[in-house]
Formats: C-alpha cells, structure tokens, sequence
C-alpha cells in the first residue's frame, strides 16, 4: 500500500491508495449545531472518495462525551475502513457509547488485554461491518506504551502479523530516534501472560520470546497482538501514533470492498 501525504485541493485531482483523516478532537469547545455540521462534512467527503479506497480515522484525546458518541453513532464510524487509537481514547469511546468496562474510570498500569480486546470486539460488532449493517468499518490498530494489537474482521484484511509487527517496530525506534531497535535502550513491559477476555471464557496466553506475535479469533473477528520494545528515554514521541498507524496500514493488505 503506497502511502504519502500531500495537500490537494479536490481528490478529483489524485488517485490515493488510503485516505487517513484526523482532527475530529479539534471539534471540542465548539457548539453543539457547528460539530454536527462538521461531522456531516466529514461524512459527505467521505462519500466522494472513489470506491474502493479505504479510509482510516485516527482518534486523538476527547473530553466531550458526547461529541465522541456523535462520531460513533452519527455515521462517521460505519463510512470508515479502519481505526486507529490508543488505551484512553478506547476506554473514553467505550464510556461515551455505553459499552463493555464502561464502568472503569481509567486503567491501572498497563492496560489490561482482556479488557481492550473486549471492547474492541464490541466495537466490530456492534459498528463494523456484518451481512446485517452497511459499514465498511472493518479493521481496529489499538496501541499502548506496551503492546498492540490489530483487530480485524475476517475476510477483509490480510498480513496482519507483519502489520502489527511493524507498527511495535516503529514505536521503538521512533521514540529513540534510531534507524533500528536499539537492546541497550528499550525494555520490555507488556505482560508475559494475560487473558484473551474478561466478559467471556477466553484463553490464558504465555508469551514465548521466539514467537512474539499472539493470534486469537472470537466470533470471526482476529486478533493479533503484539509486545513493544519500550524506549527508555524517548527523544520523540511527537506523532507516535501516527507513525504507528501508518506502519501498520503500510503493510497491510485490504481486500477489494464490494
């Protein structure tokens, strides 16, 4: 998948391979009428991408609950291909839509797998794409300082352990502003065995050092997880995200929407 930024004035005016759109956190302080217009543009210029161009929205931190419920429910969610957050903006989704853990106010240490894989599930099942609901919303890059993990429905996205790998990668040398990973200056923080579920029966995961990468599937959604080489003394952290997402879509393989 190429991928390159560049500013053009109409997408008359260039065939992308992806579409990544961010910023939706700068609607906050705003009127409730000028966000609603907003997110219908951003709908609308949506629709005027070519079919079969994947869109993919990075979330960034909210503090308006009802906001983040609009981009959820207001059609933002299903007009997109894949999404890209990290461990607070996951959980404030979840309090803002009503969903699984919503009850925890914030995560203590490392954010648990269990709990994020469960709301990612939800949010696939509940806002992604099925043979009941048009969405196009397939595909969920979740990062934290420790792991990550790529969730995807099934049947339209392949390579995703070499995407989430990738993503864990970059994460490492970006924030050491290195061109590799660096032994002597990362650490290894994820948890070395954790639960694949907490609102259901899922399964004890050991992490083998060999085989880092951990596949699970639930109810035909995959999940890929992936442990993080820490950097010690971050340099650069600016666009972490970003960077990790873009890795990740990077590597990926979207099958043809139809």
């Amino acid at each position: 998948m190429n991928m390159l930024e560049v500013f053009v004035s109409s997408l008359e005016e260039f065939q992308p391979d992806l579409v990544v759109i961010s910023g939706l956190h700068m609607m906050e302080g705003q009127s409730k009428e000028f966000q609603k217009k907003r997110l219908l543009e951003v709908v609308t210029s949506i629709s005027d991408i070519p079919t079969g161009v994947p869109v993919h929205l990075e979330l960034a931190s909210m503090t308006n609950r009802e906001l983040m419920s609009s981009i959820v429910h207001q059609q933002v969610f299903p007009a997109v291909a894949s999404l890209g957050l990290n461990e607070q903006e996951l959980l404030f989704l979840s309090q803002s839509a009503s969903g699984p853990h919503s009850s925890l106010s914030s995560w203590n240490g490392v954010p648990d797998v269990g709990v994020v894989s469960d709301i990612l599930f939800w949010i696939l099942k509940e806002h992604g794409r099925s043979e009941s609901r048009a969405s196009d919303l397939t595909r969920i890059h979740f990062h934290t300082l420790a792991y990550h993990i790529l969730a995807t429905v099934d049947g339209h996205w392949a390579n995703q352990l070499a995407a989430v790998a990738a993503g864990a990668r970059v994460a490492g040398t970006q924030a050491c502003a290195t061109e590799t990973i660096d032994t002597r200056r990362v650490s290894l923080r994820a948890p070395r065995e954790f639960t694949t579920s907490r609102s259901e029966a899922g399964s004890r995961v050991v992490l083998n050092p060999s085989e880092p990468v951990v596949e699970w599937h639930r109810d035909g959604v995959s999940f890929h997880f992936t442990p993080v080489l820490v950097c010690q003394d971050p340099v650069r952290t600016v666009g972490l995200g970003d960077a990790i997402s873009a890795e990740g879509l990077f590597y990926s393989e979207a099958h043809p929407q139809h």
